[in-house]
């Protein structure tokens, strides 16, 4: 019963972290890449559909992306997409591909990814937490039930603890990395 709560949570806090490192790797950085677009919404025959499945992405160079749409009927509706995200670039279209020139960052637009990032690391930490409250609540109820004693169940949230902390540890290490990334110029 320990052994399955402990699972669940160590899951939950993994999710949580992965969950994180996605969203750090769409806040763009120094380089241009081609996971800052990919999950971009375009309207595509009346459906909204994520742009990876629409066009393949490269990156030539370190602050130009290429956009070559599977089917050139989606041209517009991509270029549209990427003109409404909040990317803040301008796509050149020349009827055949899309080219996106991203300038580099300013300073002031670096300390406001910054702010980006730490917000996104206080939600995964938020994550990791409920993920402990979750288990700590499956526990007690397990001791309520007689199922297990009231020392395991001491030593368990302990061993929760540690684990929540670790976990949190690992969300500011990343976070300390991507915040050094942005403000790298």
């Amino acid at each position: 019963m320990i052994d399955e709560a402990m699972l669940e949570a160590e899951d939950a806090m993994d999710s949580a972290l992965n969950h994180l490192r996605d969203e750090f790797s769409r806040v763009r950085s120094g380089r241009a890449s081609p996971v800052l677009v990919e999950k971009i919404p375009v309207d595509y025959y009346g459906s909204t559909v994520p742009l990876q499945q629409l066009a393949g992405v490269t990156a030539p160079e370190a602050r130009v992306l290429l956009i070559n749409p599977y089917d050139k009927g989606a041209l517009s509706g991509i270029e549209k997409a990427i003109q409404t995200s909040d990317l803040g670039v301008t796509p050149s279209n020349d009827g055949a591909i899309i080219r996106l020139n991203f300038p580099p960052l300013t300073e002031e637009r670096r300390r406001d990814l910054v702010k980006v990032v730490k917000k996104s690391a206080e939600q995964g930490r938020v994550s990791v937490r409920n993920a402990r409250r979750s288990a700590r609540h499956t526990l007690e109820s397990a001791q309520k039930d007689g199922d297990i004693s009231e020392d395991d169940l001491v030593r368990a949230e302990k061993d929760l603890d540690a684990l929540t902390d670790r976990y949190v540890k690992e969300v500011d290490s990343i976070l300390e990395r991507k915040e050094a990334e942005l403000l790298e110029v």
